[in-house]
């Protein structure tokens, strides 16, 4: 589910600059900023949506396990894993200015679609309920510490937090026959 919320991003934001400057071809992709050898892994004339991190989010993190009525019969799950995404979207293009450029049309991409709905996008995977994206705030040293965590040289490029996407495996930890009657047994005193 991971890769089809970052794949419904660059294929959101490929429309949309296609859409502002007339591209045919898409220029976002999705994938790794570095190589092993640390030298870039995107291409020139790209720019590109990487994983930095994935955060538990435990402000709404359940407890109790979840029940669901599958094919004839109550199964007990575990609650929904609720995660949060760093995102880098990095820009790689011939001379600085054009990555200036459209590394602002990411950011008013999303400044102007700030969370996405499966209800409202189609294109977006229906497991996933809903997406917001808000930019991380980053000093200078932080930033140098990401660059030097991804293992290469800097690249014009802005960071993001997705909230939310809700894993849930169906193995059962439970299953029980539905309730179909409810007998009930009077006492006399």
């Amino acid at each position: 589910m991971l890769d089809s919320a970052l794949s419904f991003l660059a294929n959101e934001l490929n429309g949309y600059i296609k859409q502002r400057t007339g591209a045919l071809l898409n220029i976002v992709e999705v994938g790794a900023i570095a190589d092993d050898q640390g030298k870039w892994a995107i291409a020139e004339g790209q720019l590109r949506l990487a994983l930095i991190n994935i955060e538990e989010e435990r402000t709404l993190k359940s407890q109790l396990p979840e029940r669901a009525y599958i094919e004839g019969q109550y199964v007990m799950l575990q609650p929904n894993l609720k995660l949060n995404l760093v995102i880098m979207c990095a820009a790689r293009l011939k001379n600085y200015s054009d990555s200036l450029r459209y590394l602002s049309y990411i950011l008013m991409f999303f400044q102007s679609h700030p969370s996405f709905a499966s209800s409202e996008y189609p294109g977006l995977d229906s497991r996933i309920e809903k997406l917001n994206v808000e930019m991380m705030p980053s000093g200078t040293e932080q930033l140098n510490q990401m660059w030097a965590y991804i293992g290469t040289k800097y690249l014009p490029s802005v960071v993001y937090r997705i909230r939310l996407i809700a894993l849930q495996d169906n193995e059962a930890m439970g299953i029980g026959q539905p309730i179909t009657s409810v007998n009930t047994v009077v006492h006399s005193l």
